[in-house]
């Protein structure tokens, strides 16, 4: 699983299963975090040491994580959380900047932990890390406001990069689980009031151009740019001009948006 294409996008609201991008600095109303006397020895191009708090009742878990995290010079492990009760009060307490998280946390669960932080003001970025594939526990963290998934069995280097990209105000989901979530919310979004924030009208389908409807295929099976240009036998700065001028024809703002509106129109099986 972890070892699949990645894909980077957004974040998802509740109900209405994708949002626009937000900036970092606007995170659940909480302020970005000054930068202090100890970021000055961050390399060159980085200027905030990131604050993670681990959610994990195994201790082995917290250690290796912070074997792995100790070489990167703008990540901070601040605290360690072995349930979900003590995940809510470490949060309050430091308000670290990205929350790493067990889904089957002893007391409270991960989406108890999920939906209890979006009542409340506060500056974490949740990732979901687990072992277990739960499709459709993920779609629900995901309308929470988890700001990505990252599997146990992904390679190390993912985790300081998963950390960094959901930071910066992305979502974080490797290409299988991002089908996987797309096949979920397809299912689940059946209401007349999601469908009217995805189906267009005829017009502007017929706007798509064959190379741009046979991008969209790929695009909800979860390929990434460079993968998409192989397949298709042009350029991956193609593939991303393309992608730009989809993005701007439909409305939607990431990859995940547009998946979801080939999945509500079956523009991804009716290229």
């Amino acid at each position: 699983m972890g070892g699949g294409p990645r894909l980077s996008v957004r974040s998802i609201r509740a109900k209405v299963p994708v949002r626009l991008s937000e900036s970092s600095a606007k995170s659940n109303g909480s302020p970005r975090r000054a930068r202090t006397q100890n970021d000055e020895d961050l390399p060159e191009g980085q200027s905030v040491v990131i604050r993670v708090l681990v959610g994990d009742s195994h201790p082995v878990v917290y250690v290796g994580l912070s074997a792995i995290l100790r070489a990167e010079p703008d990540i901070k492990l601040v605290g360690r959380a072995h349930d979900g009760v003590k995940a809510l009060e470490l949060v309050a307490a430091i308000d670290p900047d990205v929350i790493l998280m067990e889904l089957r946390l002893p007391r409270m669960d991960g989406l108890a932990v999920l939906s209890s932080l979006a009542a409340r003001p506060h500056r974490g970025k949740v990732i979901l890390f687990t072992g277990t594939e739960a499709h459709e526990e993920f779609v629900e963290a995901l309308k929470l406001g988890c700001a990505g998934i990252l599997m146990k069995s992904s390679e190390p280097e993912l985790i300081a990069k998963s950390i960094r990209k959901v930071h910066e105000g992305e979502t974080w989901l490797d290409a299988d689980m991002t089908a996987a979530v797309i096949r979920n919310l397809a299912i689940q979004a059946q209401t007349a009031a999601t469908l009217r924030r995805y189906r267009k009208a005829p017009r502007d389908r017929a706007q798509l151009s064959q190379r741009e409807r046979e991008i969209i295929v790929r695009i909800a099976q979860g390929y990434k740019n460079k993968e998409i240009a192989k397949k298709m036998f042009i350029g991956e700065q193609t593939v991303k001009n393309h992608l730009h001028n989809m993005f701007d024809k439909l409305g939607v703002s990431d990859r995940l948006e547009l998946a979801l509106y080939a999945v509500h129109n079956n523009l991804h099986v009716n290229a």
